[in-house]
């Protein structure tokens, strides 16, 4: 599985980003996503998870109600839509794929699940 991941830029607080990650090599269904952050001087941690079918969605505590994640399967894209951005959330956003069955319907919120990674989109959000 190759991931693409964009959208990322510059932004005020209070502003919105969406970011994108476009997968292929595999069929998109069987796969569950996520993403995750990396600020500098900070280890990489956990935004949101989203599952195959896209029923299933988890959100880390710091960014519940402000951040949707959502998939288009038609399409082999995940998306991250980041409303009400705060300076803390300036960092490296990373997609990341894990290969599932079609009976796993869960989320997946540690790093050391999922088994691609794309290369990363910087989002910097300015005081």
């Amino acid at each position: 599985v190759q991931l693409q991941a964009s959208g990322g830029g510059l932004v005020q607080a209070g502003g919105s980003l969406r970011l994108s990650c476009a997968a292929s090599g595999r069929t998109f269904r069987s796969i569950a996503m996520g993403w995750f952050r990396q600020a500098p001087g900070k280890e990489r941690e956990f935004v949101a998870a989203i599952s195959w079918s896209g029923g299933i969605t988890s959100y880390a505590d710091s960014v519940k109600g402000r951040f949707v994640i959502y998939r288009d399967n038609a399409k082999n894209t995940v998306h991250l839509q980041m409303n009400s951005l705060k300076p803390g959330d300036t960092a490296v956003y990373y997609c990341a794929a894990r290969v599932v069955g079609s009976r796993d319907s869960t989320t997946y919120t540690g790093g050391s699940e999922y088994d691609y990674w794309g290369q990363g989109t910087l989002v910097t959000v300015s005081s």
